[in-house]
């Protein structure tokens, strides 16, 4: 009896604060927005026999086919590290006459594998676009739970922030009640916030609500935009906002209504959406002196942080019909000059616009210079540059926010 009396004190004396191993462990604290450099993820692309039964997605705009004719994206994926069952045989070829393959998001070991790419790299992180327009249809809830599971699977073994952010985009009047109800269940019955990669902002579990205030005719109101915020603080949250470029002064993009800087007031933190919004290394250098330094001053008067988009080019050729290579990447030094204007004007923590996007031509993950080739098929390549280079690239921007780097105006990463 004496024995087990001292035994039981033994196991008490190790769980009690303080008194024992488990005191020496405590558990880490979330990873904070501050300091960091995420991603933006889509997590959309689909292929027929991964599993999602929903064809092509994101990469044909026929959902039976994907060939010449039928392209949705101006990138071509590098898929030579990934195994025979993550790629998936397309109706293009490339030069040497064998089929050009590509990804499914739906995979779960071609997510961890990007998840491993930022950690080798240095990137901190994710947020995940969870797209509120699908989270009707039962195939694209699916494809949205899954691809959050793929990720929460690979922010854990690789130590990388994640959060959610849900994109409007498409939404009609009166909608938004859906995104609550979703949130309710992430919390609720996925209990994502509880990850222990899972992003925070000043000791508050991070969600993103991106498509807030811009003039291009969206069916959803301010109003409705403020409940959603609102909510999402009431529910112990800290919100970021993806807003215009030109938020501040209510011009351009920017719908022209004074409620827009009072909902902005009411978030923790702001994004403004600039791909697209500049060209050049001198009109990168002009958005930093009349928008990014302005903006900062703004919310540090606000009391509102601040996290700025960089992106590495723009093309939407074979989606719109627009000009192939709209926004030249300057073999990365388009996308450098950003991070460099965003360190010098202060900025704590940068967004990068995006990891997986082949659609507009603004992913930095591993893109091939193999691209498919034939009578009318364009697509753009990376210029000869290895297919890790924009990786390194953003690996070097995040060591220059975090500042383990010193603020470089020269690329500091060679081909």
């Amino acid at each position: 009896m004496i024995l087990r009396l001292l035994l039981l004190s033994s196991i008490l004396l190790e769980l009690l604060p303080g008194t024992g191993r488990a005191a020496e462990s405590p558990s880490p604290a979330p990873p904070s927005l501050l300091g960091k450099v995420l991603c933006g993820y889509q997590g959309w692309f689909n292929c027929p026999g991964d599993g999602a039964d929903r064809g092509w997605v994101h990469w044909s705009r026929r959902g039976s086919a994907f060939g010449p004719g039928t392209a949705t994206v101006d990138l071509w994926p590098d898929v030579s590290e990934l195994g025979p069952t993550e790629r998936f045989a397309t109706g293009f070829t490339n030069a040497a006459g064998q089929p050009a393959e590509v990804f499914s998001s739906f995979h779960t070991d071609t997510v961890q594998r990007h998840f491993r790419w930022m950690q080798q790299y240095g990137i901190d992180g994710i947020f995940l676009q969870r797209f509120a327009v699908g989270l009707r249809d039962p195939k694209s809830l699916r494809q949205n739970n899954t691809v959050l599971e793929h990720c929460r699977k690979g922010a854990q073994q690789t130590q990388r922030a994640l959060a959610v952010m849900y994109d409007l985009s498409e939404m009609g009047s009166k909608s938004l009640a859906l995104v609550r109800e979703d949130w309710r269940t992430l919390r609720s019955q996925f209990r994502v916030t509880e990850d222990r990669h899972y992003l925070h902002h000043r000791g508050k579990p991070l969600v993103a609500v991106w498509g807030i205030g811009f003039n291009d005719n969206r069916k959803y109101s301010l109003a409705e935009c403020r409940e959603l915020v609102e909510f999402l603080r009431a529910d112990g949250c800290a919100v970021m906002v993806g807003v215009p470029t030109f938020w501040r002064e209510l011009k351009r993009d920017a719908l022209a209504d004074p409620a827009l800087l009072d909902l902005i007031r009411r978030a923790d933190v702001v994004s403004p959406w600039t791909v697209g919004r500049y060209r050049t290394l001198p009109e990168v250098a002009r958005h930093a002196e009349q928008v990014l330094k302005p903006d900062l001053a703004w919310c540090a008067e606000a009391k509102v942080d601040y996290l700025p988009v960089v992106f590495p080019g723009f093309s939407w050729h074979n989606l719109t019909g627009g000009p192939l290579n709209a926004i030249p990447r300057q073999r990365g030094e388009f996308l450098w000059s950003q991070f460099v204007e965003a360190k010098r004007a202060g900025s704590q923590m940068v967004y990068v616009a995006m990891f997986d996007e082949v659609d507009e031509a603004t992913a930095i993950f591993k893109c091939t210079n193999d691209v498919p080739v034939g009578e009318g098929v364009q697509f753009l390549s990376y210029e000869g540059l290895p297919s890790d280079f924009y990786l390194r690239v953003t690996g070097a921007g995040t060591r220059m926010i975090h500042g383990t780097a010193p603020l470089q105006e020269r690329l500091p990463v060679s081909p």
